[in-house]
């Protein structure tokens, strides 16, 4: 177990903040993350968590995950004070952080969520993760699946995918899987892209649209002017910004801002 105190994380906040699908509560102050074939715990008093993996695991890989080298309170004060919404979307969601996950789980996950609830989200992936993923045992003995490769899809058929309970998304699960294994798409040069010369290979991708290109940008390329817009997202554009997001004084952090209005309107 590796313990340290922290400003501006909450893992209640980042697990409701709708950008990790295999992040669950399992107790009080008690939390469990897959990522990719990784797993943790973690619990949380105040400003002090206890991450329980080994500490070559905290330091290569849950440090980047959970973007632990940034001081977040940089973003909250960039906020400008005359903007009363914002100021209290940042309040609230300050604890939130924009988590570096695994570009392969985050395209997949996010062509799972159109049209869906994240609880159906959840169950879709558990599904995908239990056929196709391999059974591995933690360092505290929990068992798990890592999530599925490109590789392992690739093979499955499209109704395998439907009986994950995918639905029509199963087809595009299935053609983004071949893709990548035919090298149709280097998810390695999607990491050396710009913003928007990523959204636009992203966009050219079987069932992406601009909000599951933005959300995959955002949470698996860390690109932090993405700026994913949904439903949520809309209407508090429309009640609030009424002449536009003022994008250019939140330049390099819009998703980070994303992130505040969404957890904001979803928790309010």
């Amino acid at each position: 177990m590796l313990t340290i105190e922290m400003d501006n994380f909450d893992l209640g906040q980042i697990c409701r903040s709708g950008q990790c699908f295999r992040m669950d509560q399992i107790g009080d102050d008690r939390y469990r993350v897959i990522a990719g074939d990784k797993y943790l715990e973690l619990t949380q008093e105040r400003g002090i968590v206890n991450f329980f993996c080994p500490e070559e695991d905290f330091i290569f890989f849950w440090i980047r995950y959970f973007d632990l080298d940034c001081d977040y309170s940089e973003y909250i004060n960039m906020i400008n004070p005359r903007d009363k919404y914002l100021t209290a979307a940042g309040e609230m969601g300050s604890g939130i952080r924009i988590l570096q996950q695994d570009l392969w789980e985050m395209i997949i996950s996010f062509l799972i969520s159109q049209q869906n609830n994240i609880t159906r989200i959840k169950k879709c992936i558990e599904n995908i993760s239990r056929e196709f993923g391999v059974r591995k045992t933690s360092s505290t003995g929990a068992e798990y699946y890592a999530f599925p490769t490109a590789e392992a899809l690739a093979l499955a058929t499209e109704e395998q995918l439907r009986e994950c309970n995918l639905g029509y998304r199963a087809k595009y699960v299935l053609d983004t899987a071949r893709k990548v294994c035919f090298g149709d798409i280097s998810l390695n040069s999607l990491h050396d892209m710009t913003y928007k010369a990523a959204r636009k290979e992203l966009l050219g991708l079987y069932g992406v649209g601009e909000k599951v290109a933005d959300c995959i940008c955002l949470f698996g390329l860390h690109q932090l002017d993405a700026f994913p817009v949904d439903t949520h997202i809309r209407q508090a554009l429309d009640a609030h910004y009424k002449r536009g997001f003022p994008n250019r004084r939140y330049k390099g952090c819009r998703g980070v801002m994303q992130q505040y209005i969404f957890y904001y309107e979803l928790m309010k």
